[in-house]
């Protein structure tokens, strides 16, 4: 077989090496099985990585190449681990930007005057605020509110499939220490005794931590995340590891798909379905999800929850599964903002493992003044209709599958645009009641960017934070394998160049530059959760965001074309919620939560919660 090494030299050597070329070339080699690397395959890479070549250079490229060849095999020896970050940091911050670095005390809103009811059962959808001071007041106790959690989790864990591991003996440990502390006057705070879920790419030491993922079930890994040693410290009690689609992708996991409360004939999306799935069928008082690109906001809005995606580098990831090295963020899922502040305040900051975690620190204040912020919209976004697509001129379909096939993608489209026309009654309804609470609404734009472009480099990274499952054939064992899934899109992944790597990661630098300039005269953007590119921008520049609920559609909401728990476009239809998103400014959480609680009680469709059957 050729010497890849060498082979990979001689191609730097040519100006080769930041191209996808040598790559193709070596993978054709050994495909091929051959002893010697032909002009054939030279014309077939070139053409492939879009690198012209000459035939007078070829014919100088044969000999030094079919003289040394061999590629990457020292480095896949290493077997490195998805828990070891690159040596290259993503970071948000950019010259001027500020944040507090003074860590102050948490200032919560009014005890809440809650009646304990004859079932404590009726707690269920409670705040994590009024939980609390239940607990802290002891007029519930931990070890009962935990029992009542676990409960309901077994109860529904059947029909809606949110739950992979019941952490119970851990939990009923912790509930029990939580109520001796409590009784002796060492209060840890508002979060003291509360049960809570984890994401279970979150690892959790004497639990598996299987990432939803085939092939990765009885996982184990040795050690608590960051994460889940700081809820620990907080006085909070794990009572579950909750699903995410496969490698945090979808709600389709090895046991099943997730499904939505609210209509359990759809999935809860993803990939934080499992988070968001038992925060909103009241099975947690609050459950920790991760997003890299609508993680958190896409479960969040089909499950009707209140999330929270912090600043990049505000929480650290340590012990959580790593997707994108540039992109992945960790954040609460709730029923309340105020209750997404408690909890961020317990986890963010530097761990001094997680290099990307910033000095920022998040002082909650309740009773924020927030009529003195300065509040932008997107007034596009919230104008846009439904685009209609003009049917092209097609070939007659050749056979019944591919009618049938045009056919249904007709459908979903039709579909498609009928919700997004439905929909915007709620957004409209929206600055209505903003405007009503006196706030000042300022047009904005957000910068035009080829997005989609930029989001190479989470593609790459993953393919390469997975690169031995894809070259060890185990990608097989994922329970889904459709186009998009993720075993196609990390084989696809090693096409992309180096070059257009770094440069998505510049175009990324000026995308930054122009949001730092949106954000220079503004607090805090109010934009609809779906349509406009305003998800994706603020993934890729870093940019906190908190999704909550916006209403309910009607009996008269148009019904998806599928019925298939597994199908994405099988979401929203009568009686599920909507949400709408706010924006804030890097490490500007504070002042963000303020102005999103305002609106959330202005509303109150968070008090709202599933009917729930078994």
């Amino acid at each position: 077989m050729l010497d890849r090494r060498n082979f990979m030299k001689t191609c730097s050597g040519m100006g080769l090496a930041g191209t996808l070329f040598p790559g193709v070339l070596w993978a054709q080699a050994q495909a091929q099985g051959a002893a010697k690397i032909t002009k054939e395959m030279i014309d077939a890479a070139a053409a492939i990585a879009d690198v012209p070549i000459a035939d007078e250079y070829k014919e100088m490229m044969l000999t030094d190449l079919n003289d040394h060849a061999k590629g990457y095999e020292e480095i896949y020896k290493l077997h490195i681990p998805n828990s070891v970050d690159p040596a290259l940091l993503f970071d948000p911050v950019l010259p001027g930007v500020k944040f507090e670095t003074e860590r102050k005390a948490i200032r919560i809103s009014k005890a809440p005057n809650v009646a304990v009811p004859k079932s404590l059962e009726d707690l269920a959808f409670r705040s994590a605020r009024e939980l609390g001071e239940l607990v802290r007041a002891k007029r519930v106790s931990s070890a009962a509110l935990t029992q009542m959690y676990l409960q309901r989790l077994k109860k529904y864990d059947p029909t809606l499939k949110f739950v992979v591991t019941l952490t119970e003996d851990r939990a009923l440990e912790q509930a029990k220490k939580a109520d001796a502390e409590i009784a002796a006057g060492k209060y840890r705070g508002p979060l003291h005794g509360l049960p809570w879920g984890a994401k279970d790419l979150l690892a959790t030491k004497g639990y598996r931590t299987t990432w939803g993922a085939g092939g990765f079930e009885n996982q184990m890994v040795g050690e608590d995340a960051t994460v889940v040693k700081r809820l620990d410290e907080a006085g909070a009690v794990l009572v579950a590891k909750l699903t995410l689609g496969a490698l945090a992708q979808g709600d389709v996991w090895f046991g099943g798909v997730t499904r939505n409360p609210w209509n359990p004939n759809q999935g809860s999306s993803g990939s934080s379905a499992g988070p968001a799935s038992a925060t909103a069928a009241g099975c947690v008082a609050f459950s920790i999800g991760s997003e890299t690109l609508g993680s958190i906001s896409s479960p969040s809005t089909r499950c009707g929850c209140t999330g929270l995606r912090p600043t990049f580098g505000l929480v650290p990831r340590t012990g959580a599964m790593a997707l994108s090295w540039s992109m992945d963020k960790l954040g609460p899922i709730c029923r309340t903002v105020e209750d997404c502040a408690l909890v961020l305040d317990a986890i963010h900051g530097r761990d001094g493992k997680d290099r990307t975690v910033q000095p920022a620190v998040f002082n909650w204040d309740a009773n924020l003044d927030w009529r003195k912020l300065r509040i932008g919209y997107l007034k596009a976004d919230f104008e846009r209709k439904p685009e209609t697509r003009e049917e092209e001129k097609e070939e007659p379909a050749k056979t019944p599958e591919e009618h049938k096939k045009r056919e249904e993608q007709k459908k979903r489209r039709e579909f498609a645009r009928a919700r997004a026309e439905y929909d915007r009654k709620y957004n409209d309804a929206a600055l209505v009641k903003l405007r009503e609470m006196g706030v000042n609404l300022i047009q904005v734009e957000l910068p035009k960017f080829p997005y989609s472009a930029i989001t190479v480099m989470l593609t790459a990274e993953a393919a390469a934070a997975f690169d031995e499952l894809t070259r060890t054939g185990r990608d097989k064992l994922l329970t889904s394998q459709k186009d998009y899934d993720w075993p196609n899109t990390f084989r696809a992944a090693r096409f992309i160049p180096a070059v257009e790597y770094i440069q998505a990661a510049r175009a990324r630098k000026l995308l930054m530059d122009a949001m730092a300039r949106v954000f220079e005269d503004l607090d805090v953007i109010v934009a609809p959760t779906n349509g406009g590119p305003q998800l994706v921008i603020t993934n890729l520049t870093g940019h906190p965001s908190v999704i909550l609920p916006n209403g309910r559609r009607g009996e008269d909401a148009p019904k998806p074309p599928s019925d298939d728990p597994s199908d994405f476009q099988n979401s929203g239809g009568p009686g599920t919620p909507t949400s709408l998103t706010f924006l804030g400014k890097l490490y500007g959480e504070a002042e963000l939560l303020a102005f999103a609680q305002a609106y959330q009680q202005a509303t109150e469709f968070h008090l709202e919660h599933p009917r729930l059957e078994v």
